[in-house]
């Protein structure tokens, strides 16, 4: 018996960091994902003035990488049911390749707004699968830690993007950006390749199968709720830097370090948010960050003009609005029994969907000539819905 144990022991040890290297490379993953959607944020403006449109105009190739997520997410999930998961994720990051590639090389605003169509495409549904991946390979009670470890790219990204690519464009071009995000989209191929170990497909359950988990209620329940909490938070975070200069005073040269430090609340929040679902489960906890959010952006609108209490503010709110990622995903996985691939990817795409509605309602009260802190309040009308949304779910799926 204290042989086996002896024998058994090594080969859980090597187990475990080949799950260790598999999540780094889905998280990889997620990292090129989240520096092509929101490293924009920084090079608009060159983006702009190369191509020769207006700075909206330029906004709409952030909109059309939103709308490949839409798009994309549903149907690769559709047409790779049958693969097995790895070749899956494979083919996933070489789009992302191909129209990283577009997008260094892209002559035309046209071409432009059509790689970065391309670009969203994978988004979705390599979170859908990398989920999939990340829950098979992982020990039942670090589902979601895992989960939360394949999301944390995303957040690292968020956190470095917006800097990295002001500093590259202005010692290079904007197109460099691009370039170094495709180089990363190639090493994790490579990284998929060596680590990701070879996973059977999901059971064929045909298209009305796949479909079949949107007939209840619990996955529309979490859909709601996710796109309604990221639409609140981006209502208002969609406009933070005039929220920040103009209300607040912070000095327009702080904005970069703003920014560090909105990440640096995204990336906790994704830590604490996998920790919090092991603990509470995943509906209870979508529910406590969802409540956290709320109470952010109600002191927001209130406390906006001293900088002090906003900047933190602002740090609560990213953390809540990624510490709800990871139980969104676990929750999606687990009612979307015969649909995975599908329920997988709905998550980015309420995420998206999301954010497209959140940004266009907060500009209302702005474009009406009311104070900027307001959009908070608008945000907050979102929010409440999610809270209300994951009230119902803990209410009649997860009693405790």
């Amino acid at each position: 018996m204290i042989d086996s144990q002896i024998v058994s022991s090594p080969k859980r040890e090597k187990r475990g960091i080949r799950t260790r290297w598999s999540l780094l490379a889905l998280a990889m993953g997620t990292f090129c994902f989240g520096m092509t959607e929101y490293v924009m944020m920084a090079i608009l403006p060159d983006m702009a003035r190369d191509f020769h449109v207006s700075i909206p105009q330029a906004g709409h190739l952030i909109s059309s990488y939103a709308l490949g997520v839409c798009v994309g997410a549903p149907l690769l999930a559709m047409l790779g049911r049958t693969w097995p998961l790895r070749r899956i994720l494979l083919v996933l990051m070489a789009i992302v390749i191909v129209a990283g590639i577009g997008m260094v090389f892209s002559a035309s605003y046209g071409v432009m707004l059509v790689a970065r169509f391309f670009a969203g495409m994978p988004h979705g549904a390599f979170f859908g699968v990398g989920s999939l991946v990340a829950s098979r390979i992982s020990k039942p009670e670090k589902v979601t830690l895992s989960i939360a470890f394949m999301c944390s790219g995303m957040t690292v990204a968020n956190l470095i993007g917006i800097p990295f690519g002001t500093w590259i464009t202005a010692l290079f071009s904007w197109r460099m950006v691009f370039a170094i995000s495709t180089l990363c989209a190639i090493l994790t191929l490579i990284a998929i390749i060596a680590w990701v170990p070879k996973l059977p497909p999901l059971p064929n359950v045909g298209v009305k199968g796949t479909f079949r988990f949107l007939t209840h209620l619990a996955p529309w329940l979490i859909v709601i709720a996710t796109m309604m909490g990221n639409g609140g938070i981006f209502a208002y975070y969609s406009y933070i830097s005039p929220l920040l200069t103009q209300v607040s005073g912070v000095p327009e040269m702080m904005m970069t370090l703003m920014m560090v430090l909105a990440g640096a609340g995204m990336v906790a929040g994704n830590l604490c948010g996998g920790k919090l679902s092991d603990k509470v489960g995943a509906g209870h906890a979508g529910f406590y960050l969802v409540i956290l959010m709320a109470v952010s952006l109600l002191l927001m609108y209130f406390f906006a003009p001293i900088p002090w209490i906003a900047v933190p503010l602002m740090m609560l709110t990213t953390f809540g609005l990624f510490g709800v990622s990871s139980p969104q995903q676990l929750l999606l996985l687990k009612y979307s029994e015969g649909g995975e691939l599908m329920g997988g990817a709905m998550v980015q795409v309420a995420f998206n969907f999301g954010n497209a509605i959140g940004a266009f309602a907060g500009g209302i009260p702005i474009s009406l000539g009311m104070p900027i802190q307001t959009t908070a309040l608008v945000g907050l009308f979102f929010v409440l819905i999610a809270v209300a949304g994951y009230i119902w779910f803990c209410h009649r799926y997860e009693k405790r």
